[in-house]
């Protein structure tokens, strides 16, 4: 069989039953009446036996990043306030800060 578009080539396939033309040259894609349907519907019922994704996995909570613990220049390379994003140390019952 040949092209009607450029002459060319074309090779059958078969997929899931459907019979599909596809030209050599060009890389068109032919197919008989009801065969787009019958493909189409195919699709829609592959689609819909997937179950949904699982959920993202969350980092645990109230943990700290062991970067944000680290005491001294490394962890606060300019001085002055800590980084951002970054909470200060608690404060313990009885201890005085800095005034």
């Amino acid at each position: 069989m040949q092209c009607p578009k450029c002459h060319a080539p074309m090779h059958t396939y078969n997929r899931n039953g459907v019979q599909i033309e596809q030209c050599s040259g060009c890389r068109g894609i032919f197919l008989d009446y009801g065969e787009l349907e019958s493909l189409t519907r195919l699709e829609s019922q592959w689609s819909q036996a997937a179950p949904p994704p699982p959920p993202p996995a969350r980092p645990p909570m109230g943990g700290v990043h062991k970067a944000a613990s680290r005491a001294g220049p490394a962890a606060n390379p300019g001085g002055g306030a800590p980084r951002a994003g970054v909470a200060p140390p608690p404060r313990l019952p009885g201890a005085r800060g800095r005034r």
